[in-house]
């Protein structure tokens, strides 16, 4: 198994394992707390402590996406996205990335044969069930806010249990294969440690 994992993190794009949300009935709380989720417009901020966090965040991942995404300001763009969804939603940035990384390999316009979408692979029964008719699931910041919020409601139903939550994302809930394969790609392509500093003190 963990031959087949490690071979499947190497093949960038090809390691795609798009699965596909099931869908279930929602109680009308449910469905709308999910949509005023996905739906808040609120001015976006930065969702790092300090500007210095965001430069050793950005620095320490910003090369390992280089040869996915070979334009820097789109790569940035993404990257600060991804933090921004992720913090919003309570995820750790570096999970969603490692959930990216499996579901499409980083490719914007992926489509799975489910017909789940863009970098989160969401299924299109979101948009009508918590969402906006005009959403594009294409687009770089609704495909990251719905796919954030879907995870964040699995996590939810199952308590925190991150396994399982992993298994209904992708439609393979009791399977092990694709969670394993996140928490894979989370701690051997996307771990962090902030770096410590130093505290400067006057005289």
């Amino acid at each position: 198994m963990r031959r087949l994992i490690a071979a499947l993190l190497i093949c960038g794009a090809s390691a795609a394992h798009a699965g596909a949300q099931k869908y279930e009935p929602l109680s009308a709380s449910v469905q709308a707390a999910l949509h005023k989720a996905v739906s808040d417009s609120r001015p976006a901020v930065s969702s790092f402590r300090t500007p210095i966090d965001a430069v050793d965040w950005l620095s320490a991942m910003s090369p390992r996406l280089e040869k996915r995404i070979p334009s820097r300001d789109y790569r940035i763009d993404l990257l600060r996205s991804v933090h921004y969804e992720a913090t919003r939603a309570g995820l750790d940035p570096q999970l969603v990335l490692g959930l990216i990384q499996v579901e499409s390999g980083f490719r914007k316009y992926a489509v799975s044969s489910a017909g789940a979408r863009g970098y989160m692979q969401v299924m299109p029964f979101w948009v009508k069930l918590i969402g906006r008719p005009e959403d594009s699931l294409f687009d770089l910041r609704t495909n990251l806010r719905y796919g954030c919020t879907i995870l964040r409601h699995y996590l939810d139903i199952e308590k925190g249990d991150l396994f399982r939550a992993l298994g209904r994302y992708n439609g393979s809930l009791g399977r092990p294969e694709y969670p394993n394969m996140v928490r894979a790609a989370w701690q051997n392509q996307w771990s962090y440690d902030r770096p410590a500093r130093i505290a400067q003190t006057g005289r």
